[in-house]
């Protein structure tokens, strides 16, 4: 048998580069809209004044390669030359065991600007932070770029090795203000009401039934903006994203990354922490539940939080000091699309379900938060429970609190609902404010002498959303507890 030629992979990857002879007419992503993220991560990767690779990190299908293509046409028309930009997807198998520099030699004769050289799903070539760093350091006229999808495992090895030659940017699934933007509905149904004099924006629904029916729309698929775009995958979300995307990354990635043996045991164990999303687990009961013990359980939730499949949330006590060996945790899936591909689709009369996608789907935009990190819950006995709890300054004191409900019970039962937030409000005289969500239900209130305000729970989805890519724009608006004081 014979080995594959160079002739052979000279030609697929001229297949790849289509632009090298058509320019950006050969590029029909270009036509597409962009996401928020598109300009920062452009400004990023095309900075020829800064001698380092830029290593784009996110979950599958959330858009990556998309977003790559338009930078390219963007750079075609800036004037670059479209033969100076090389994009290779390392899981091709007929790329199999090449080394990285392999490629820059295969790229035509090209003028003028210099080169960029784009590596696709990186992840698949093994030590490709050591391959990469050494390129940055032998290739200065080339801008490298690169792409990955086990972010979290990607990212720590970029740390390790890459430090002062690589730059990463997190590219996370779809914010719900996204998911509207794209469906050209943004406007027709959010408004900007007013700006305070912080310049934080105050946003009001127009059309509140119509907003909740678009909530249940981004609960079921719109994370992932191939499914937002595309109506023959929205009416197969479980064929899309199940197949395409969480069997890809059970069953190939994590495995492949970490040596996983076990990948049915992996397939369970994610099953079960997405059917229980939201609620309040621990290592003991989630081994009794599903039979798997409790040092694979810690293992293998930290392999599916390195895949963004899962967010982990750690808990306080009603003192607000974090436990000095965490026994409980909450899960929320990185995606709530997730759990309708698994199981079902949810649909408005599915009350419950909702509600505990609607903390999915709130925790899902706080992600994007730099502030993200010092998100916790309360809990603690006879059942007192505070949703979120944002913990800051230099004694991480509680400063915000939110309550996530999908009913309007506050209406007619404050006392009850509000129950757990009262007594955590009468502890902390640090919080400065409190939200409570709610299906329909808008007004404010005053506990314990804090200033609350009530919200729909999609309004303020839309808001977290909103305000944390605004600010990655350079947006100097607030985040965290200001947020909750209308931004």
């Amino acid at each position: 048998m014979r080995s594959i030629s160079q002739e052979d992979i000279r030609r697929r990857v001229a297949r790849d580069n289509p632009w090298w002879e058509n320019g950006a007419a050969a590029i029909p992503e270009a036509a597409s809209a962009r996401r928020v993220y598109f300009a920062p991560f452009k400004a990023l990767a095309l900075d020829f004044g800064v001698r380092r690779a830029t290593v784009m990190l996110g979950p599958r299908r959330v858009g990556k390669t998309f977003l790559i293509k338009q930078m390219i046409a963007e750079a075609i028309a800036a004037g670059h030359d479209p033969r100076g930009i090389l994009y290779v997807s390392i899981d091709t198998p007929i790329y199999s065991g090449m080394a990285l520099q392999d490629f820059l030699h295969l790229m035509p004769p090209a003028s003028g600007s210099p080169q960029i050289a784009i590596f696709d799903e990186i992840q698949y070539l093994r030590n490709w932070e050591v391959h990469l760093k050494d390129l940055v350091d032998h290739y200065p006229e080339v801008k490298f770029i690169a792409t990955g999808s086990a972010a979290a495992a990607l990212r720590l090895k970029s740390q390790e090795s890459g430090a002062g030659r690589f730059s990463d940017f997190m590219l996370p699934p779809l914010t719900f203000f996204e998911f509207l933007n794209f469906l050209g509905e943004d406007e027709e149904l959010i408004e900007t009401t007013a700006i305070d004099d912080g310049g934080r924006h105050i946003y009001q629904v127009k059309k509140l039934e119509a907003l909740n029916s678009r909530f249940i729309d981004y609960l079921n698929f719109g994370g992932y903006p191939e499914a937002v775009l595309n109506r023959s995958i929205r009416e197969n979300p479980e064929q899309f994203i199940r197949n395409d995307i969480i069997d890809k990354v059970l069953l190939k990635d994590l495995p492949s990354l970490y040596g996983i043996q076990e990948i049915q045991e992996l397939n369970k164990l994610f099953s079960f922490l997405a059917y229980n999303a939201g609620n309040e687990a621990s290592l003991e009961n989630i081994s009794q539940e599903s039979g798997i013990s409790k040092p694979t359980i810690k293992r293998y939730i930290e392999y599916l939080e390195s895949a963004f499949l899962i967010i982990k949330l750690s808990n306080i006590d009603e003192s607000a000091a974090a436990m000095k060996r965490e026994r409980n945790f909450k899960i929320y899936l990185n995606n709530p699309s997730m759990r309708a591909a698994l199981f079902a689709p949810v649909e408005a009369g599915d009350t419950e379900r909702i509600g505990h996608l609607t903390e999915c789907a709130i925790f899902s935009q706080w992600q994007h938060s730099p502030y993200f990190n010092r998100l916790r819950y309360a809990r603690w006995r006879n059942e007192g429970e505070v949703d979120i709890v944002h913990l800051d300054g230099p004694k991480l004191l509680p400063v915000w609190i939110c309550e996530i409900k999908w009913s309007d019970r506050i209406e007619r039962h404050q006392a009850e609902v509000t129950r757990s937030a009262a007594a955590f409000l009468r502890r902390h005289r640090s919080i400065r404010s409190a939200l409570f969500t709610s299906r329909t239900v808008t007004g404010k209130l005053v506990i314990e002498g804090t200033a609350c305000d009530i919200w729909p729970s999609a309004l303020y989805c839309y808001t977290v959303g909103r305000n944390v890519t605004r600010r990655l724009l350079g947006d100097m608006a607030q985040i965290g507890g200001d947020i909750v004081r209308v931004v």
